[in-house]
C-alpha cells in the first residue's frame, strides 16, 4: 500500500483522519462553508466552524454528514480531495487507499455515492466500514472471536448501540440521539429557565467544559454570554453542571431505553459474555462527564470509556488498512 494511504472517519460532528505510519493527522469539525451564488467552497473544518452566526447572506455554513445521514454527496467529495491533498506527501505519485467509516443509517445509495466520490478525487480504492465495527477494532477487541461485547458509538448526530460476535453485528440499535441533540437541549433549557438565548457553538462549550451525565458527580459553574431576552442586549449569566444535568436528562432516560432494549434482545449467551466483558462506550459524546457511571448504574453492567474515545473509529480504519483480510471481513457492500 502507498504511504498515503488514509483512514477516514467521516463523523457528524468532526472529521477525523488516520494516515497510514503516522497515525491520527486531521481532527476538524464537520462544517463546510460554501458561497451559494457561486456553488464554491470557500472553507472546510475550523475554518468553517468560525463562520458560524457571522456569515453574509450569500455564505452559508452546511454539515455534510446530519442526524447520522450523508446530506450532500457533491460536499463530501470536495471533502475528500482537501483531506487527500493534505495528507499527500509531494513526491507520492500513487493513488491512496481510503478505509471511511460511516454512520450506521447511511443507505445503499448514499454509500455508492461516497465511493463515486472517493475514485473521483483520485482514490485507488476506498472500502466503507460501519462506524460502531471501526470504533470496536480501533478500542483494541478483537470482533471475530466468538466472544459478545457491546460498543455504545456516542457520535454528534447519532449513537450507535450494537453487539458484536464473529465479525459481525449480531443486534443493534441506531437513535438520533447524541451530542448535537444535546447541545440543542442545553439551548432550549437555558431559553425557558432564564430567559436567555446563546448559540450551538456556546452550548457545546456549556457541555464539554461543565457539562455532566451523572447527578453525583462535582457541580462546576462558568459565566456564560449571550443575549438577555428581557431586555435584548448582549449579557452574560452564570450556569453550573446540574443546569445541564437537568437539560439533557430526558437524552439520557431515552438513551438507557434503548440500551435496555438491545440487552433484552441480545442472545443469553452473548448477554453472559457482555457481563463480563461490560460496556464498552467510543466517540466523543462518551466524553460527558460520569456517563459511564450513569449507564452502569441504570443497566447493573460494568461500564468503561475507551481511551480517547473521540479517535476510536478513525484509530479503527487506520487498523483496517493494515489488516486487509480482517477489512475484506468486515467491509460493507454498496
Amino acid at each position: 500500500m502507498a504511504k498515503h494511504d488514509l483512514g477516514i472517519d467521516l463523523g457528524t460532528a468532526t472529521f477525523v483522519v488516520y494516515k497510514r505510519g503516522e497515525g491520527i493527522i486531521i481532527q476538524e469539525p464537520s462544517m463546510v462553508a460554501i458561497n451559494k451564488r457561486k456553488g464554491q467552497i470557500l472553507a472546510i473544518g475550523a475554518a468553517a466552524k468560525e463562520m458560524i452566526g457571522k456569515t453574509p447572506e450569500e455564505i452559508s455554513i452546511v454539515k455534510p454528514i446530519q442526524d447520522g445521514v450523508i446530506s450532500d454527496p457533491d460536499v463530501i467529495e470536495e471533502v475528500l480531495r482537501y483531506f487527500i491533498k493534505k495528507a499527500k506527501e509531494t513526491f507520492a505519485l500513487s493513488k491512496p487507499n481510503l478505509v471511511i467509516g460511516i454512520p450506521a443509517l447511511t443507505t445503499d445509495v448514499e454509500r455508492r455515492a461516497v465511493v463515486d466520490a472517493a475514485e473521483r478525487v483520485g482514490a485507488a480504492r476506498a472500502d466503507l466500514v460501519i462506524e460502531p465495527l471501526a470504533a470496536a477494532i480501533g478500542s483494541g477487541i478483537d470482533i471475530v472471536k466468538p466472544d459478545g461485547n457491546m460498543i455504545i458509538d456516542m457520535g454528534g448526530g447519532t449513537t450507535d448501540i450494537v453487539v458484536i460476535s464473529l465479525g459481525g453485528i449480531v443486534v443493534s440499535d441506531s437513535i438520533k440521539l447524541a451530542g448535537q441533540a444535546m447541545d440543542a437541549e442545553i439551548i432550549k433549557y437555558v431559553k425557558r429557565v432564564y430567559r436567555f438565548l446563546i448559540g450551538e457553538s456556546t452550548a457545546e462549550q456549556i457541555k464539554i467544559k461543565i457539562g455532566k451525565a451523572y447527578e453525583k458527580e462535582e457541580n462546576i459553574e462558568m459565566e456564560v454570554k449571550g443575549q438577555d431576552l428581557k431586555t435584548g442586549l448582549p449579557s452574560s449569566i452564570k450556569l453550573n453542571s446540574e443546569d445541564v444535568f437537568k437539560a439533557i436528562k430526558e437524552i439520557l432516560d431515552e438513551l438507557i431505553s434503548h440500551i435496555r432494549m438491545v440487552l433484552e434482545k441480545t442472545p443469553p449467551e452473548l448477554a453472559s459474555d457482555i457481563l463480563k466483558n461490560g460496556i464498552i462506550l467510543t466517540g466523543g459524546t462518551a466524553l460527558t462527564r460520569g456517563i459511564d457511571k450513569f449507564i452502569e448504574e441504570k443497566t447493573c453492567v460494568k461500564t468503561r470509556i475507551t481511551d480517547e474515545p473521540h479517535l476510536t473509529v478513525a484509530k479503527g480504519t487506520g487498523i483496517l488498512l493494515d489488516d486487509i483480510e480482517l477489512l475484506s471481513r468486515v467491509s460493507v457492500d454498496y
